[in-house]
């Protein structure tokens, strides 16, 4: 099945700007909930569609999103920069990835957490600052390497190289119990196991969080 990744950069007309407070929030979480409603304008293409993209934002601002369709031109953006993706790939191919995720898995007893955060509530509250990146380094490549054990993949290396926590918007009441998420930025390098799974797992994403701008997982070949 092929697929489209897309890049995408709003557009710099005036009507464009005049929206920028609305179309890119300055909080975090809100921006996250106003980048999905932004993306959701050039895909979906009716009121029964289901999402049938991953996205993610970029430093410069830019979106780059992964798709079964391309996404549709928008007086929002600027034309919309569209390639194939069909990798060709073959068992033991190696690449380098790099993602951000929100890596969770269930507990004994079906609670499901942040595997990070379970990692630090475990330590006394005055350690976790100094361990923080360590665990979510450690806690992170265990839980792609679990990932990888169904997803066609084999993690050779990986680094976390940014753990944050946001507020999912629209709580009222006290901030204390307020729905967050973790999210992990994971880099490296993993060899291909089986391509065919590999690929459908690319297309669907990895953890939770996808409306967030989270699962995608970016890669190519090594030098």
């Amino acid at each position: 099945m092929t697929r489209y990744l897309s890049r995408l950069r709003l557009s710099h007309s005036p009507s464009a700007r005049a929206l920028a407070p609305l179309l890119m929030p300055s909080e975090a979480g809100h921006r996250r909930s106003a980048a999905h409603n932004l993306l959701w304008s050039v895909f979906a293409d009716g009121p029964d569609r289901k999402r049938d993209f991953l996205w993610r934002q970029e430093d410069d601002n830019s979106f780059l999103t992964l798709s079964a369709r391309p996404p549709a031109s928008s007086e929002l953006f600027e034309p919309h920069q569209i390639k194939p993706f069909a990798p060709v790939l073959a068992v033991g191919d190696r690449l380098e990835f790099r993602m951000r995720a929100n890596a969770t898995r269930m507990k004994r007893g079906g609670a499901r957490v942040d595997v990070v955060m379970d990692a630090l509530y475990a330590l006394p509250g005055e350690e976790r600052a100094e361990k923080r990146m360590d665990l979510a380094t450690s806690a992170g490549t265990d839980w792609l390497s679990r990932q990888g054990g169904h997803a066609g993949f084999g993690v050779l290396d990986a680094v976390v190289e940014d753990y944050s926590v946001e507020l999912l918007p629209g709580h009222r009441g006290p901030r204390k119990g307020q729905p967050q998420f973790g999210i992990i930025e994971v880099a490296g390098r993993l060899e291909v196991t089986d391509p065919a799974i590999f690929l459908d797992y690319i297309g669907k994403g990895f953890g939770r969080a996808k409306a967030f701008g989270c699962g995608l997982m970016l890669v190519r070949r090594l030098p």
